[in-house]
């Protein structure tokens, strides 16, 4: 009888698959990342790695020594005082000794300020709490601190904000009207960030991480694009990290450019350059999982793509790893079996330089 091993679906199940299954199914995810993004394949070497982590005996694994990276965190404190809904835990505390817990207690090596709502907008009518909160944070604490949020252009369209959602009126073929409201949108979310994170660095910031960059589609990314274009300028030494929303960059408008290229469809790879030319210092590219093939297909799948984007890349990639991305199954709280063989691929494998 064929020997096991236990593994996940791309939604946390726990299956078992043979040698044989492994393989099959890590060089099917690859082929197909490495076939819609026009990027080549893993080596025999490198699929070879993939199976003996995945089929590693330990419930929990680790990189080798020397081949430690640094982990940059997203959310900020919103993981300990947030609800379980929001990837959170519930526990009540103030954002300050979220903070201080994060570097005293976890080790976390970055960490970041960020609104409950978690977006540029929603922090707009109460900068000066947000202000005051980042200035004794940076007082009492060490870590490198930054101010997190998400573009979330989506917020500027009715009934949220003050634009018609190109949604609703593509759904009434004015397509015109659709890509009028996305640049307006795109030109507010670029100012608003910019204004929000002249305050908080005026507040001691040490940088800023865009969260989920392209959430909202080509307009999304352009309005990002720019707001680290127009920091860069202002505070050449700020620390700027630009995370992706998805693998895939969604084109809503269809026609949006940065420096020369069309910004619909471009995939890893190809966003990490334009990242890089903005002005940002960190990358963090996605691969979603799909959560009806096994943890072997999507960690097979992710890996031939952020392989790819770190070779391509200009500046230092931290893969976005959790929750339904980076080969880890989508589940609120995911299994460490997963998460720590998925982590050990990327930096053993795609050669990532965090996470």
């Amino acid at each position: 009888m064929a020997t096991e091993y236990k593994l996940r679906m791309g939604d946390g199940k726990r299956i078992f698959m043979t040698k044989e299954q492994i393989i099959a199914d890590l060089k099917e995810g690859m082929a197909d990342a490495a076939d819609l993004g026009s990027i080549p394949d893993l080596s025999a070497d490198e699929i070879d790695k993939l199976v003996d982590i995945l089929t590693m005996p330990s419930r929990m694994v680790g990189v080798e020594l020397g081949k430690e990276v640094p982990v940059t965190h997203d959310i900020g404190t919103i993981r300990l005082d947030g609800d379980q809904g929001n990837s959170g835990v519930g526990i009540p505390s103030s954002r300050l000794v979220g903070v201080m817990m994060h570097e005293r207690a976890f080790g976390a090596d970055t960490m970041e300020l960020g609104h409950i709502d978690y977006s540029f907008k929603p922090a707009k009518p109460v900068i000066a709490q947000e202000m005051q909160t980042m200035e004794v944070c940076q007082q009492n604490t060490i870590v490198p601190l930054f101010y997190g949020a998400m573009p979330n252009m989506g917020l500027y369209y009715t009934p949220d904000g003050p634009f018609e959602n190109p949604g609703d009126l593509m759904k009434a073929f004015k397509i015109k009207e659709a890509q009028e409201s996305m640049e307006h949108a795109a030109k507010h979310l670029t100012r608003d960030i910019v204004w929000i994170m002249q305050r908080m660095m005026a507040s001691g910031a040490d940088g800023v991480n865009f969260d989920t960059v392209g959430a909202a589609g080509d307009g999304d990314m352009f309005a990002s694009l720019h707001a680290i274009e127009a920091l860069r300028k202002q505070y050449p030494d700020m620390y700027i990290e630009a995370g992706m929303a998805g693998e895939l960059m969604l084109g809503l408008h269809g026609e949006m450019e940065y420096d020369g290229t069309v910004l619909a469809g471009l995939w890893p790879h190809q966003q990490a350059p334009l990242a890089a030319k903005a002005g940002a210092n960190v990358f963090g590219p996605v691969v979603n999982t799909n959560t009806s093939r096994s943890g072997a297909w999507n960690l097979g799948r992710a890996v031939t793509f952020i392989k790819q984007a770190v070779k391509d890349s200009p500046i230092p990639c931290h893969v976005n790893m959790g929750m339904g991305v980076g080969g880890i199954p989508m589940l609120e709280t995911p299994t460490i079996d997963a998460v720590s063989r998925a982590s050990k691929a990327m930096v053993e494998i795609a050669g990532v330089d965090g996470i």
